[in-house]
């Protein structure tokens, strides 16, 4: 995962500021992002043995000031067998962060995903170096 993705990512609320003010207050928005990374990264690729944020497969994650969750995220092929599983984990593990509305997770191909996206955790997981 690049640093920009995973700066997207993990500042959620730095491009949603920047267009309005949040109502959400600010160390409260600080615990959710945190809260909703620590979440995603509970959600495993059964087939690779990395979380798919660190696998660089989340692309954007929206908190709406009613605490609605929008998240981008892609999969590592259009053919990938878990593809029906995997935005449903990670709606779930989302909407269980206490002040989390909802979750709703869209599947994105654009741009595609390759290693490149992947943090240094997940190359030396993967032993990709």
């Amino acid at each position: 995962m690049t640093d920009e993705a995973k700066t997207d990512a993990g500042s959620v609320a730095a491009a949603d500021t920047a267009e309005r003010p949040s109502a959400i207050p600010a160390d409260e928005m600080a615990r959710l992002t945190d809260e909703i990374v620590g979440a995603i990264k509970t959600v495993y690729d059964p087939e690779i043995p990395s979380d798919i944020y660190e696998l660089g497969l989340i692309y954007k994650v929206d908190i709406d000031d009613d605490r609605a969750v929008k998240i981008d995220m892609t999969l590592t092929t259009p053919n990938c067998p878990s593809a029906a599983e995997l935005p449903a984990q990670v709606e779930n593990a989302v909407a269980a962060v206490p002040g989390v509305r909802e979750a709703k997770v869209t599947i994105v191909w654009d741009p595609p995903w390759d290693p490149s996206r992947m943090s240094d955790e997940a190359r030396t997981e993967l032993n990709m170096w």
